[in-house]
Order: C-alpha cells, then structure tokens, then sequence
C-alpha cells in the first residue's frame, strides 16, 4: 500500500441535519483557503475589527466586549463561570438537559455553590421556580440557563428570569450555541449580562470558535474579583487586551477559522438577521408538521419547540442505530441520537444555517419515511412531504 494512503484526505459529503456541525457556505469554504498572515499583521486586525462588529449585530448588542474565544463552544461556557464565579459565590442554574447540567459542572468547578432548579428533560425552567431558588439564597451571583437546549429541542424563554435576575442583583449567564444566528435573540433587549455560542450551528463555519459578549455589568464584576481567574486562556481580561486596539499579545489566533466566522457572518448580514430567524421558522416547523404527519411524536414541550434543532421519539419496536446508520450510507444524511436519560429514546434533527433548506426538509422527510416503512412503522406514503410542502407554502 502507498504510504500515502495514510495523508490523503477524502471525505464524503454528507448533509448534515443533526445537532451540530451543520454544513458551511461555500464563501465560508473559500475563505479558510484564503493566505495566512501573522496574527498579528495590520490586515489581520482589520479582520479583527469586522468581525466582532458583525457579532454585535448578530448578538443583538453594543458590548464593547464582543469577540470570538478561541475554542468550541464549551470553551465559551467555560469563560463564562470561571471568570465571574469564584469560591463561595451562590449561582442558580436551571437545569432541563444535558448542556445545562454541563453548566453546574463548570459553576462546582469555579468553586461556587450551585443551587439547581430542575425540570424534566425537553420542559423550560419555570420562572417561579428561578425566583424560588433566588428567595431561598442571601446573595446569588449569577442566574444561568440554556437558551436552546440541543439535547432536548426545547426553546427557554428568558425575559421574566432576566426580570428576576435584575430584581435580586445576580448576572444572567445565556448558553446561545444552538440558537445565535437562528432563533431570536436579543443581547441587550432582554437584559442578558453574558452570553456564549458556537460558529459550527446556525452561523454555519467550522467548530472551533465560540462568539462570546459581555456586558458593562458583567464586566464590573470581573474587575472586583478577590483571586485571579484560574484559567489563564480563557481570562477575559487578557483576552480583551488581544481583541482591543492595541492587539496586545495573548495566544495565536485560528487565523483561518477567524476568517472563516468572519465570512459566515457576513454570509448573514447579507441575508438579514430577521430573515434568517424567519427562514428557520419557516423550515423547522415545516419539518415538524412532516414528522407529525407521518405519525411521530414530538418531544420538547408544544409551544416552546426550538426551530433550529427538532427532537421527535423513536416509534415503539424501531431501532435507533440502524434507521440513523440507514440514513447516512442510503441517502448521506445525518441525525443524531439522543444523550443522558434520552439515549435511544428520541432523535435531534438540525436545520441550521446552510443546512436550513427546503430541499433538505423534503429530503429528510422523505428518507425518513421510507425506513421507517421498513422498520414496521405504518406510514402512508408522501404524507409527510405533502404536509411540509404546504407549511412551506404559508
């Protein structure tokens, strides 16, 4: 065998239509092909500059801090509790999913304590529960919840837990990664102190940078710590310094991925932010009414569904792996299997960014309709492409 069987590349094309990746824009595609310059090259700042402008408007926001950490959007989650929590601090997490429970992981390890607020799996956190949990602390530092739980499709709403964060002066910490770009989000409007995302969902580029803000609150905060930040990489304070105008030295940037994010926001303005939210509407509750047609239950709570990212239950008797294995070498789509207590128990099915398309609403219905009828699930045929053509239409 040649030994260069080993270093050539040569993926497949996939759509991808699960949790996250979701496929790139082909001007994203040519822009992590562009010539690489030092990160610290006056071409590189101007890169800079545009992109986090281009956050801001995709955030919603006028925070000065408003950058790209470089990491995935875990890495995002994590500047977010270990720069404002310290040992002793009381922070309240709702907690309905997998990344949510990420989240008081990160808070334990900070060293706060964390006073949970439950609900079940694909539910929102109720704000009385949130104000409950406020009344029960002397001082809470900071109010944490996901905006769109990815395990779960379920969409938080969060203006009257903003209200209540604001009433018992604690931060309101925002998980974004699965609805920036997609679901509407309003940064400054609603009162979010810190909010995070990923570049691999609806802002369609490549994993690997996590758009964070902050605000002027937040920031104070920061400022006022008793013990510096235990990660020195993702310490805001130093990382703000690299992403200001004096481009004050940090760590080399993923020049490449920044201009990567940097053309997919672009990609976005150019479209309009609205008509991008209203696009994902348009296509993932196309895609539900489909699933819905041909005898599937969705599973996150009605009226509170992610556009974005659809979580439907797996039919009696079905099997997960294969119908999703089926997908991918039948037809190369890929969806995603449930996480934690929904493991086998529901699928994730993205649309988000590129892959928020007509074509692939219709394509994945359609695939998904002709497993099933093989897996000794009763689905009258083309149902469920008729009803998502007629949503379409509306």
């Amino acid at each position: 065998m040649s030994s260069t069987a080993y270093h050539t590349l040569n993926p497949p094309l996939r759509i991808l239509l699960g949790p996250g990746p979701s496929n790139v824009h082909p001007r994203v595609q040519r822009a992590i092909q562009a010539p690489i310059v030092g990160h610290l090259d006056p071409y590189f700042g101007t890169v800079m500059e545009d992109t986090m402008a281009l956050l801001r408007i995709v955030f919603r926001t006028q925070n000065k801090l408003t950058f790209p950490v470089s990491g995935t959007g875990s890495a995002g989650m994590e500047a977010g509790f270990c720069n404002f929590l310290e040992p002793g601090d009381v922070a309240v997490i709702g907690v309905n999913g997998f990344f949510s429970e990420r989240m008081v992981d990160n808070a334990q390890r900070a060293g706060a304590t964390v006073i949970q607020v439950p609900a079940e799996w694909g539910r929102i956190i109720e704000a009385e529960a949130v104000e409950t949990a406020l009344k029960s602390q002397k001082k809470v530092k900071l109010v944490a919840v996901v905006h769109a739980e990815t395990s779960t499709g379920a969409l938080q709403p969060l203006t009257d837990i903003s209200r209540l964060a604001k009433q018992y002066e604690a931060l309101l910490l925002v998980d974004a990664v699965t609805s920036l770009g997609g679901q509407e989000l309003a940064v400054d409007d609603w009162g979010i102190d810190i909010c995070y995302s990923g570049s691999q969902k609806c802002l369609s580029c490549p994993p690997g940078l996590a758009p964070f803000t902050a605000n002027q609150t937040a920031l104070t905060v920061l400022q006022a710590r008793k013990h510096k930040v235990p990660s020195w990489y993702l310490d805001l304070s130093l990382l703000s310094a690299y992403w200001s105008a004096n481009r004050f030295y940090h760590h080399t940037a993923p020049i490449s991925m920044v201009y990567a994010l940097h053309e997919a926001l672009a990609v976005i303005a150019d479209e309009g932010l609205e008509a991008s939210i209203q696009r994902h509407a348009r296509h993932g509750q196309a895609l539900q009414a489909g699933l819905e047609a041909m005898g599937l239950t969705l599973h996150a709570q009605k009226g509170h569904r992610l556009n974005t990212l659809t979580t439907v239950r797996i039919p009696p008797g079905v099997d997960d792996l294969r119908v999703r294995q089926r997908l991918l070498n039948e037809f190369g789509i890929e969806i995603g299997g449930g996480l934690g207590p929904l493991k086998g128990q529901i699928w994730r099915i993205g649309l988000m960014g590129q892959s928020c398309t007509s074509q692939n609403v219709l394509l994945c219905l359609y695939a998904l309709e002709r497993i099933l009828a093989t897996e000794g699930h009763r689905v009258e045929p083309g149902i469920s492409v008729t009803t998502a053509i007629k949503n379409l239409g509306r």
